[in-house]
């Protein structure tokens, strides 16, 4: 078995979900548990506030996770996983970072899933893969691991209450999320952030300043949706 292989299991849990993701969970919680115990629980926590019915989901159950998984990812989103893009937006440096990345994906044999090269399963089955030690530690310091932490930071409380703010002034409603899973999704961000400060040693990092650019962001594209009186194009390419 590759030393590596945590992070395939990893990607699974941030891929779409289907019926046996329980399953996945399970079994990642499994594989962290000898030496990585503060990320195993995190995972624990994500198994037990799933819906689940024995090892699986029901299709009642599936369409919720489906539901919290889109909310926290895809459509009017906490966060997105395009880890690229929460580091440099749409600058030109993200442009490299695609091309780069999708250069070493491709030799490696890793399937982008109709995905960019920078969406996190894709990144996250890189780095069980690669073989080239400095280039995967230089780009889980300088770019996935402060990524992590912005995308956690979206899903902490007073965040998420600007961002229901946002909704009620622009919508006159808020998504109607379960107080217990709405962000269920922050534990495994949250397990892949302790699992790579272990075997990248970095423990003592301390996260940059930053301003709440996604926020901004939202709020940008919320007024344009108003201007012209239909969605917004970053809406329409769910």
């Amino acid at each position: 078995m590759h030393p590596n292989t945590h992070y395939e299991h990893l990607a699974r849990l941030f891929d779409y979900p289907r019926q046996d993701y329980p399953r996945w969970v399970q079994s990642t919680h499994e594989l962290l548990t000898g030496g990585y115990v503060i990320a195993a629980a995190h995972i624990e926590a994500l198994a037990m506030a799933l819906p689940t019915e024995g090892d699986g989901l029901s299709r009642r159950a599936l369409d919720e996770v489906q539901e919290i998984f889109s909310r926290s990812f895809d459509i009017q989103p906490i966060t997105t996983l395009a880890v690229g893009y929460v580091m440099f937006g749409d600058d030109y440096k993200r442009g490299e970072l695609l091309v780069n990345l999708k250069r070493e994906q491709q030799e490696l044999g890793i399937d982008l899933r109709g995905e960019l090269p920078d969406h996190l399963p894709n990144v996250l089955r890189l780095l069980a893969r690669w073989e080239d030690r400095d280039l995967a530690e230089e780009f889980v310091v300088e770019i996935l691991y402060p990524a992590l932490h912005m995308m956690i930071e979206e899903f902490c409380v007073h965040r998420t209450a600007a961002r229901n703010e946002l909704y009620r002034e622009h919508h006159k409603t808020l998504l109607v999320t379960s107080s217990e899973r709405g962000t269920i999704f922050r534990e495994p961000l949250e397990a892949i952030r302790r699992v790579l400060s272990i075997d990248y040693g970095l423990a003592d990092y301390e996260p940059p300043e930053r301003d709440n650019a996604f926020l901004e962001g939202m709020e940008r594209e919320m007024e344009l949706e108003g201007d012209t009186g239909r969605p917004s194009t970053s809406e329409c390419m769910q």
